[in-house]
């Protein structure tokens, strides 16, 4: 039926093209955003997942940060105290070298372990990293160093683990170069060069403190080693469980750019056919009016 008060195909067509050009701002701004969830409004269920999952994530990439810190100082230390390691067994030989040897070659290993001495507080000094010195206590109270390791969120719950190195373990000498682990051996003339050959039994003293000292010094490597394995193997598990999260909340929100482009494509055509149909349509009413007019 044809109606000079309401135009039924152009109401229709009008409705049509509305729906068309809806469905085509979509797709337009999830092909200028990259997302097909970009905000609450598209899917408040995956928009919500998301959001967490890449606060979770950000907290990841600090606790990455906070590990990669970690390896550094450990590294360090690790590096140093095997140094420190084979210098004390250097003093080990020379002193077994020293045992039933004349005065004036023990005066000659006295001189080479001075050497030794120095070059082990060195090592113990410049084992520096961003200001830390898991070797040398600065005098305070020192505490374990521990190295924030995971992120772990259940609902509201949150728990940090970490990786930790006991102080006691890695405290090679203080500042005072008397205490920690060498600090009696660097503390100590093992020859004096004008006294008579140093006896037997008092090289064998000394070769006790020594064992001691390399006993101690194996524990310390051992633990700094143990954190840098773990170290490692947990930036690895971080970094992979990272690249999942955003696979998976990719596949919530991310806009699958091939299917929004052909469907770009469609929608413009259906749009233009849209107007085209808008148009023919008043153009009929147009028609009935002119009857009137002539």
């Amino acid at each position: 039926m044809s109606s000079i008060m309401t135009n039924a195909s152009a109401l229709t067509a009008l409705q049509s093209l509305n729906s068309t050009n809806k469905q085509l701002e979509m797709t337009q701004a999830r092909i200028s955003t990259g997302y097909r969830v970009a905000t609450a409004s598209d899917n408040a269920a995956y928009w919500s997942i998301a959001t967490s999952m890449k606060s979770d994530n950000k907290a990841l990439s600090a606790v990455q940060d906070s590990l990669g810190l970690g390896a550094g100082k450990v590294d360090t230390a690790y590096t140093a105290i095997n140094d420190i390691k084979d210098q004390v067994d250097l003093i080990k030989s020379k002193l077994v070298t020293a045992r039933g040897a004349s005065q004036e070659d023990q005066q000659k290993i006295a001189t080479e372990i001075n050497a030794i001495q120095a070059q082990i507080k060195s090592s113990v000094t410049n084992a520096n990293f961003a200001g830390s010195n898991l070797l040398q206590t600065d005098g305070a109270a020192t505490s374990d160093l521990k190295i924030v390791a995971s992120y772990n969120r259940t609902g509201a719950t949150v728990t940090i683990d970490t990786i930790d190195v006991a102080a006691a373990d890695t405290q090679v000498l203080d500042v005072a170069g008397t205490g920690g682990i060498v600090g009696g051996l660097l503390a100590t003339t093992f020859f004096d060069p004008s006294a008579a050959a140093v006896a037997d039994t008092a090289i064998d003293t000394a070769l006790g403190s020594v064992e001691t000292a390399l006993s101690a010094l194996s524990t310390g490597a051992a633990s700094l080693g143990a954190a840098k394995s773990r170290i490692d193997t947990q930036k690895s598990f971080l970094s992979n469980l990272s690249d999942s999260i955003d696979k998976g909340v990719g596949a919530l929100v991310d806009a699958d750019m091939n299917k929004e482009s052909t469907r770009l494509q469609a929608l413009q055509v259906q749009q233009q056919l849209g107007i085209q149909a808008l148009s023919i349509a008043n153009g009929n009413s147009q028609s009935i009016l002119s009857l009137f007019r002539g």
